[in-house]
């Protein structure tokens, strides 16, 4: 790569040890909230070519989409942050819409970034690969579960791969690994130190072949049934190691039309040291004109973020791509599901379709609303990175999808992009005051 920084051994970063000590309870209303916050800092990241980073044909597309997470990288200001899997959009053709990817060699990486005088500086990019140093690309990986992909234009299609990721969520272990939540399969990548994929857990029967790195069907088999575009998003590292992955939006069942009315989604929470899932949970929305008043359709709710607190809590961050909220979740105090009825794909009434989980004897995650971000002046739109580096403060960073749109006039006459002038932001807040520490 042109641009490839080298890294000093980075501090291993261990998840805060913090949370609410206030009972957490469900529903949220708009008026329970806990804490306020103010704007101390923001840094945007310089128009950086895609070219430095050894991408052939960038079309004059830079550097975006790291805002995909964000995790505190040991130094004040410095971050690990995430792209997903690259510059994409859709153009309808007919009745269909069609996936495009516009830079098809494009390889999904971990960027090091530094927060100082208002620029979000890169410090370090540490490309994905597959065990031989191949890229794994951002290419869906098998039909008909994924998208099939075309070229820039829509005119033609791409092939696929099965080694390509959709990147989310990014937690950094204490031995210096990375952990990943990818969206197509949904899938929880373990990564090295050099960015090379060490395992990709998948659900049972997804039946992923052709890898060029070992594949494990670990995760529940209804999984599968996970919405296109909207698998794994948020992942959280707990004090004590294990890794807790948020859907982004309710599974498929029994249909796309029931997962699209859902309120309810799913937390898994995985154990590294035994390499399996060991709890799963139901995680209730609220209603969408709570999170995003103005707006009907419960499909725009999606999970972005998921940060460990204490030992059994997170934040999660509930968003449309106009409004966006935090909560603290107590996985303790809610039904494990795991093994249950509800991993079964041919349960009926399917837990997505439950109007109250309750009266089917499930407990869903109790919450607690701790911060509204559409009430805090300066935070950015369509946030998909949440931080807590300290009790008092909060990071955020948006998703600007490399500046793309969706359209065919997403591009010039002569292929390159018409920017859409979002730049990628990180937001830095101070909490009214601080987040109790311990945690539950």
């Amino acid at each position: 790569m042109a641009i490839r920084i080298s890294l000093a051994r980075a501090v291993a970063a261990c998840a805060p040890a913090f949370a609410l000590t206030a009972a957490v309870a469900a529903p949220a209303t708009a008026h329970d909230v806990a804490f306020s916050a103010a704007v101390t800092s923001t840094a945007t990241l310089p128009a950086i070519p895609l070219a430095a980073f050894g991408v052939a044909g960038d079309r004059g597309i830079d550097l975006g989409g790291i805002g995909s997470d964000i995790f505190p990288a040991g130094r004040p200001g410095e971050y690990w942050t995430v792209t997903d899997r690259g510059p994409n959009g859709q153009i309808k053709v007919g009745k269909d819409k069609r996936r495009t990817f516009p830079t098809p060699g494009f390889d999904p990486m971990i960027v090091k970034v530094r927060a100082e005088h208002g620029e979000l500086r890169v410090l370090a990019s540490i490309p994905i690969t597959t065990r031989s140093g191949a890229p794994v690309t951002g290419l869906p990986n098998q039909l008909p579960h994924d998208e099939q992909p075309y070229t820039f234009d829509a005119s033609a299609p791409l092939p696929l791969n099965p080694d390509g990721v959709d990147t989310e969520g990014l937690v950094r272990a204490h031995d210096g690994t990375f952990w990943l939540a990818d969206e197509y399969g949904p899938s929880l990548l373990h990564v090295s130190a050099a960015g090379r994929v060490l395992a990709r857990y998948v659900p049972h029967g997804l039946n992923l072949t052709g890898t060029g790195y070992p594949v494990i069907e670990a995760l529940p088999a209804v999984y599968a049934e996970r919405k296109v575009n909207r698998g794994f998003e948020g992942l959280g590292l707990l004090p004590g190691g294990d890794l807790v992955i948020a859907l982004q939006s309710p599974l498929s069942l029994p249909d796309k039309a029931s997962g699209e009315a859902s309120l309810t989604s799913r937390l898994l929470r995985f154990s590294p040291r035994t390499a399996r899932v060991v709890g799963e949970y139901a995680y209730r929305f609220d209603p969408v004109s709570v999170v995003d008043p103005g707006e009907d359709d419960p499909s725009e709710l999606k999970i972005s973020s998921v940060v460990g607190l204490g030992p059994h809590t997170v934040l999660v961050e509930e968003r449309t791509d106009r409004a966006a909220r935090l909560y603290v979740a107590d996985l303790r105090r809610a039904t494990d599901l795991l093994g249950g009825s509800y991993d079964s794909a041919v349960t009926s009434p399917s837990l997505e379709q439950l109007a109250d989980p309750a009266t089917a004897g499930v407990r869903a995650v109790p919450k607690q609303l701790l911060l509204d971000l559409t009430t805090v002046e300066g935070a950015p739109k369509k946030i998909e990175g949440v931080a807590l580096p300290d009790p008092r403060t909060v990071v955020l960073i948006n998703d600007n999808d490399f500046g793309m749109t969706d359209g065919p006039e997403a591009f010039d006459a002569d292929g390159r992009l018409v920017d859409s002038g979002i730049p990628t932001t990180l937001v830095t807040l101070r909490l009214s005051r601080p987040l109790p520490r311990g945690g539950h």
